[in-house]
């Protein structure tokens, strides 16, 4: 199928945006009304547009009529309470889909790993029109977390590693991109996260604030990367196991309810 795509993801994928002066911004997340809903890790939400406006997050092709990741209702009761959140999301003046504030509690290494997963975000969405990408703005200071990026889930070889410093904005094409966080904590990490369609709006925004790939990553040890890749196999095994003595199948994409892993 033919989409229009933007030129800053054809080699690497994902862009990393001028640092946002996250400190000048009251921290509006913390007033929001936040949704019980499972992605990779222990997470809750707080819609800003969801499919018809309401505190919800599900995926638009659940609901009537369904349609894919584009013309999102903005959910009062939170906008009101995060004008400068909203704005941010709009600034683009691309489509918006789903958006939302993040609430991801801390894990380790292991468990992002094990949490890789890529999103859907284009279902539905018709031949001829943007490719839907995402936006992810970390909102608290999460300066020793990553961002964690595969082409190819258990190949560490592709991995990048995205620092979260607040004020880190960075788009990945998240269909194309296995992705988790590792946050590192003590405290949860806070990000807005918009659905946003690939065209002309979103290419001058990526080129206003100088998107690019990262020029270097902080460095793992290589035994702690392997243990980790032997952990998660050990554990997507295990969970195959479980599920084929109950009569199921295990998912090839990501052994797990399609539904839990939506950002």
């Amino acid at each position: 199928m033919s989409y229009i795509r933007s030129a800053a993801f054809a080699d690497t994928g994902y862009v990393v945006l001028d640092s946002y002066d996250q400190s000048k911004d009251p921290a509006e997340w913390l007033d929001l009304e936040y949704v019980d809903w499972k992605s990779s890790g222990d997470t809750r939400f707080a819609p800003l547009a969801s499919a018809f406006g309401e505190m919800e997050c599900n995926g638009f092709w659940n609901h009537t009529p369904p349609r894919t990741d584009k013309d999102g209702v903005w959910v009062q009761a939170n906008v009101e309470k995060a004008p400068i959140l909203k704005a941010r999301a709009e600034e683009p003046g691309a489509n918006i889909g789903r958006s939302r504030v993040i609430e991801l509690q801390p894990n380790d290494y292991v468990n992002a790993i094990y949490n890789l997963h890529q999103d859907d975000n284009n279902r539905l969405n018709p031949d001829g029109t943007g490719w839907i990408v995402r936006g992810f703005f970390n909102l608290s200071d999460d300066p020793d977390s990553l961002l964690i990026l595969r082409e190819d889930r258990f190949d560490p070889a592709t991995e990048v590693r995205i620092p979260l410093p607040a004020g880190t904005q960075v788009i990945v094409d998240t269909q194309r991109f296995w992705h988790a966080v590792w946050q590192v904590g003590p405290s949860p990490r806070y990000c807005l996260i918009t659905s946003w369609t690939s065209g002309p709006e979103l290419d001058a925004y990526i080129e206003k604030y100088h998107g690019a790939p990262q020029k270097s990553q902080p460095a793992l040890d290589a035994q702690v990367v392997e243990d980790a890749q032997n952990e998660v196999k050990r554990r997507l095994a295990e969970r195959a196991a479980t599920l084929a003595a109950q009569g199921k199948r295990a998912s090839g994409k990501a052994f797990v309810e399609e539904d839990d892993f939506e950002d």
